[in-house]
């Protein structure tokens, strides 16, 4: 095998685990003390900002964090959209939903890639089908992709301490959040990843064994 050819393979194999490092999904569980460590700086940090933690949140994440086992996991968000955003008195925003929301999906994208997240999908609503008397309606339906609760509770810790957080409750008026985790799924991404690597692979060897680098 040419030398070329072999170390191509191995920029590729170190690539592929750093990827892979990156994207974990099998860590170590939470302890409780490690989740009343994270609520409390969550809570101090959102002080800081004028915006502190609600009680009933920070329950909320106290929930989700005792149940971890170190896995990967997703958040299906169901979004119900203002017809006005609702920023606090003498904010420098305008009331549109749709560019608060905007907002905030541009803040909070960099910080879920920088903790091992995804977001997978978002899409608006189509209208109703099975729609039961009374039954929320909703706006929009995303999921995004954690690494770990671990990794959600940091990132949240940062979404504390920049206040961002501001430009999604001005976007919406109601949401429901709640964590799911395959049980049969079709998008595999270490094996995308994977087989993307080879494809990018192949078609470099071709092309350098073209212009005779090897």
């Amino acid at each position: 095998m040419p030398a070329g050819l072999l170390v191509l393979i191995a920029c590729f194999v170190i690539l592929y685990v750093v990827f892979l490092v990156w994207y974990g999904g099998r860590g170590k569980p939470l302890s409780r003390e490690e989740v009343e460590d994270f609520l409390k700086e969550m809570q101090k940090l959102a002080g800081k900002q004028g915006q502190a933690a609600e009680l009933p949140l920070l329950d909320r994440f106290r929930d989700l964090a005792v149940s971890d086992d170190g896995k990967e996991y997703y958040m299906v968000n169901l979004q119900k959209f203002r017809k006005k955003a609702l920023y606090p008195v003498g904010s420098p925003f305008n009331d549109d939903p749709m560019a608060a929301d905007d907002r905030y999906n541009r803040a909070i994208i960099p910080l879920l890639l920088k903790h091992g997240g995804l977001p997978v999908f978002g899409s608006k609503v189509q209208g109703r089908f099975i729609h039961p008397s009374g039954a929320d309606d909703w706006d929009h339906v995303a999921m995004v992709r954690y690494r770990s609760r671990r990794d959600m509770l940091r990132m949240a810790i940062e979404v504390a301490g920049k206040g961002v957080d501001i430009h999604k409750w001005a976007a919406l008026e109601r949401t429901q959040v709640f964590p799911v985790r395959p049980v049969v799924s079709l998008f595999r991404v270490r094996t995308l990843v994977a087989a993307a690597f080879l494809v990018i692979a192949l078609v470099l060897h071709l092309l350098l064994s073209g212009f005779h680098v090897y």
